[in-house]
C-alpha cells in the first residue's frame, strides 16, 4: 500500500462534520502511521 484517496478521506471527513483545517493536519500523520502498518502486517503475513 502507498497511500490514502486524500479526496476521498477529505470528503468522509466533511460528511463527518470534521473541520478541514483539522483534516488537513491530521490525515498526512494518520495516513502515514496506517500505511506503514499495513505494509508491516502484509509482510508479516506473506513472510
Amino acid at each position: 500500500m502507498i497511500g490514502w484517496d486524500m479526496s476521498a478521506a477529505l470528503a468522509l471527513g466533511d460528511a463527518l462534520g470534521v473541520p478541514p483545517l483539522a483534516m488537513a493536519e491530521l490525515l498526512p500523520v494518520t495516513e502515514a502511521v496506517m500505511v506503514t502498518k499495513l505494509n508491516e502486517q502484509m509482510d508479516h503475513s506473506h513472510g
